[in-house]
């Protein structure tokens, strides 16, 4: 679900962007979230793929942001994790000889985009290090 992997993804980057230069273990992670490390794991196996941090396995590991907070923006994240548009797609396949089934998934994919493209404007005005603002 796209809401949640942004959500934990969001946690994820707030809690490496907070504690600077350190390797920050999955268990540790995943206790603030309070869910299981390998979901934790998963993410930022995602995270990493998308060039926004980096990881070490090992005893000593852990995962660190890969650039400043402040040049990660928001829309990074959510494309990163995005799987959907944000109001999904519809599943059914509706009536051909309908006027309206015909047409509805064209005008709906429209309005799906729309959405799309006004919620990646607003995510483009924040920065992980604005987010993390608010935690001050």
């Amino acid at each position: 679900m796209n809401n949640g992997r942004f959500s934990i993804s969001v946690h994820i980057l707030t809690l490496l962007a907070t504690m600077k230069e350190e390797l920050v273990s999955s268990e540790w992670l995943a206790g603030s979230i309070n869910i299981n490390p390998v979901l934790v794991r998963k993410e930022l196996s995602n995270l990493r793929e998308h060039g926004l941090v980096n990881s070490k396995e090992g005893k000593n590991g852990g995962a660190q942001l890969a650039k400043p907070a402040n040049s990660i923006l928001l829309s990074e994240v959510y494309m990163a994790v995005k799987q959907s548009p944000v109001l999904g797609v519809a599943k059914n396949t509706p009536n051909p000889e309908c006027p309206v089934g015909r047409q509805i998934n064209d005008h709906l994919n429209g309005l799906y985009e729309e959405v799309d493209q006004a919620l990646l404007e607003k995510l483009q005005q924040v920065s992980l290090a604005d987010f993390c603002k608010k935690f001050d």
